[in-house]
């Protein structure tokens, strides 16, 4: 399996197009095509506002360096790991953060719907909603929920890309500067490319209230992802052998923990602490003796809980 993650995605789909395999391998194939050492850009524009006194913030744009990797894949399943690589061009000065998580689940009947405040609800679909489709569950740098939807992979016309519309709390690069709004409805659409893959987005800032939602703006994202040189990403590979078995860990209590509940809600802090802090002490600790998972999956529980509703 690990040759899906070598090839270029619309090489390796084009491969198995040709076999004329299921729909199911297909999709596969077009997850994993997101793989390998990227230059990502991240564009964002607001474009139309109801209001016309609304004035239209500055438009946002970065840049990075990105390992993209398949973390876990069994039938029904895939989970795919980003790894920021910052100064990926300057041996010596490279720093790896721990990016965001992608589960892909396919004909999944049970998601987290998030409300607003840092809460999400439980809601179901019935397996004929489910039928063909993959869930993907998109997960915060501390591995807590973020967005969930589900849809239909499509290839046609030698295209391959998946869409759907999930609500969200605000995107990282705004909530701390911004408190007008406090739902985005994403509408995220995945293509893969024959260098990368797009995730482009076309997003509504909500403004939810118990009388109901108001748009405040909307607004175009673009995030490209090229594939690059693998050893400008060979920073984050080395980080994650040293880190990984940690993270695991990381992922599996709150996989427990968020399969016991039907309302899941999230302080911001506690005693002036947040948890993805909490967690990476926890993660530096680790380093320094013996790990020991079921101690560190004690600790991890114990910290996560402080930080549940």
């Amino acid at each position: 399996m690990r040759l899906l993650c070598l090839l270029t995605g619309l090489a390796l789909l084009s491969r198995i197009s040709h076999a004329q395999p299921s729909p199911t391998a297909q999709d596969i194939a077009a997850i994993k095509g997101q793989c390998g050492c990227h230059d990502v850009e991240f564009v964002y524009a607001e474009t139309f506002a109801p209001d016309k006194n609304y004035s239209f913030k500055d438009r946002y744009r970065a840049k990075g360096t990105e390992w993209v990797f398949v973390e876990e894949d069994r039938p029904g399943k895939i989970v795919i790991q980003h790894l920021l690589v910052i100064g990926a061009s300057t041996p010596g000065e490279t720093m790896v953060i721990k990016h965001w998580r992608e589960d892909w689940l396919f004909e999944n009947t049970s998601l987290l719907k998030f409300d607003q405040n840092a809460t999400w609800k439980r809601v179901r679909l019935t397996p004929a909603q489910a039928k063909g489709q993959w869930t993907q569950q998109v997960f915060e740098v501390d591995d807590s929920p973020r967005y969930e939807g589900s849809a239909t992979w499509v290839h046609a016309d030698g295209r391959h890309f998946w869409e759907s519309t999930a609500d969200a709390p605000l995107p990282r690069r705004e909530y701390t500067k911004r408190s007008d709004y406090n739902v985005l409805r994403r509408t995220n659409h995945h293509e893969i490319t024959a260098d990368g893959y797009v995730h482009e987005q076309d997003n509504d800032k909500i403004i939810r209230t118990e009388s109901g939602d108001q748009l405040l703006v909307s607004e175009k994202g673009l995030n490209t992802y090229k594939r690059t040189d693998e050893a400008k990403c060979q920073a984050a590979k080395a980080w994650w052998q040293k880190n990984r078995a940690y993270w695991a860990d990381v992922r599996a209590v709150w996989n427990e923990v968020l399969a016991s509940r039907t309302t899941v809600a999230l302080r911001g802090q506690v005693k002036g602490n947040v948890l993805g802090r909490e967690l990476d002490e926890l993660a530096a600790s680790a380093q320094q003796s013996t790990y020991n998972s079921a101690a560190s999956r004690q600790l991890i529980r114990q910290t996560i809980e402080k930080y549940l509703k």
